[in-house]
């Protein structure tokens, strides 16, 4: 579920995200909200729901009551799990966080906080419109409404230390409940700071100083007890995204809202879906012909299997080369994998799983690409 709007736009965000100094009438994106829901459900029915994940945008500018509609109504299409995930992004501004009862009367049990930085000064470099104060508050706030909490840290910032770091990430490990997402700071065209590197402006650290700070973050994490069980994604055991394995494992998943993408598999194969991503001509459309959808495409088998294969080897876990096989109807470049395997990028793990190593994960890109072939 996509809520496509923010009170600001941070200069670092290439998200499909909207700043609107209006009142949204969110009653009216509601509607067509379960109008979208209702056309998804006819593609996909007799399904279960195993997660819901409200993200942005920032999700947390949304009412209690707006939350709680769109989960009735998502049960109202399709089973929910008995444990099914409901997560939420949320900024932690005070504001927002007084909304935590509220939303977590209406079943969320995850909340993921975009705190960004532990340092008012980076805060204020990166746009967001919160202090280090506020946002430890609304992590207490979380920790006493939902179950399980989550936060995101950027690093890799332009003059950040491998010592400052370090201080930084411990001092979220202390913080935190179950999960971290950790994130190098990388320039995306179409954003202020690619406007600013482009002007000569140095906003990141250098390639070396970027894999130091990459390599200190598994240690840490791995000690306090927080590994890396994806790239950027550290949890302690049991406390894995859902609804984030879900996309690396490349099962289906429905995409609501202005700029959702999905996944459905029907009898004809998996098709791929793009909403509209501009909210109010998103809006339009649903109202006018019950979804907002602008491309559905049934993926060929070649970009089936690229997908599949550029997410699966993010996990820790591990990838199914069996079911990539069966699917392919042939194997990989054995003398490629031999290759790789003798340099020590990947591992194989039994039961025809093979994973990227640690040593492999900074240059994955590269893998990925040597056995696409």
């Amino acid at each position: 579920m996509h809520w496509p709007f923010c009170k600001a736009k941070c200069p670092y965000c290439d998200f499909n995200s909207h700043v609107r100094h209006k009142a949204i009438n969110q009653k009216r994106y509601v509607a067509a909200f379960l109008r979208e829901l209702e056309y998804f459900a006819a593609q996909s029915p007799n399904r279960m729901v195993t997660s819901i994940f409200f993200g942005g945008g920032t999700p947390s500018l949304m009412e209690g009551e707006t939350i709680a509609a769109i989960i009735k109504g998502i049960a109202a299409n399709w089973q929910l799990a008995d444990d099914v995930e409901i997560s939420m992004e949320a900024n932690p501004t005070s504001v927002e966080a007084d909304r935590f009862v509220a939303y977590r009367k209406a079943g969320v049990n995850r909340v993921s906080l975009g705190v960004q930085a532990l340092d008012d000064e980076v805060l204020r470099s990166l746009g967001r419109q919160h202090s280090v104060s506020e946002a430890i508050a609304a992590i207490e706030l979380a920790r006493e409404n939902f179950p399980r909490i989550s936060f995101d840290l950027i690093y890799g910032r332009a003059g950040q230390t491998l010592d400052g770091w370090e201080s930084e990430l411990n001092r979220a490990i202390d913080l935190t409940a179950d999960h971290l997402s950790l994130y190098q700071l990388t320039i995306e065209e179409g954003t202020r700071f690619y406007d600013l590197t482009q002007m000569g402006k140095i906003l990141t650290v250098d390639d070396d100083t970027g894999a130091d700070l990459y390599e200190l973050t598994r240690e840490i994490t791995k000690a306090r007890g927080l590994p890396a069980y994806e790239i950027s994604n550290h949890a302690r055991e049991g406390a894995e995204c859902l609804h984030n394995l879900t996309y690396w494992r490349y099962q289906d998943y429905v995409g609501i809202g202005a700029g959702a993408h999905g996944r459905i598999t029907t009898n004809q194969g998996k098709y791929a879906s793009i909403c509209e991503r501009h909210p109010e001509t998103w809006l339009d459309l649903v109202e006018n012909q019950g979804h907002g959808v602008i491309t559905r495409d049934l993926l060929s088998d070649g970009d089936y299997l690229d997908e599949m294969l550029l997410m699966g080897l993010r996990l820790k876990e591990g990838f199914d080369v069996r079911r990539y096989e069966a699917l392919k109807g042939d194997g990989f470049d054995q003398a490629v994998l031999d290759e790789l395997q003798a340099d020590g990028y990947i591992i194989w793990l039994g039961n025809g799983r093979l994973r990227v190593s640690d040593k492999g994960w900074p240059v994955l890109n590269s893998i990925i690409a040597k056995l696409a072939i």
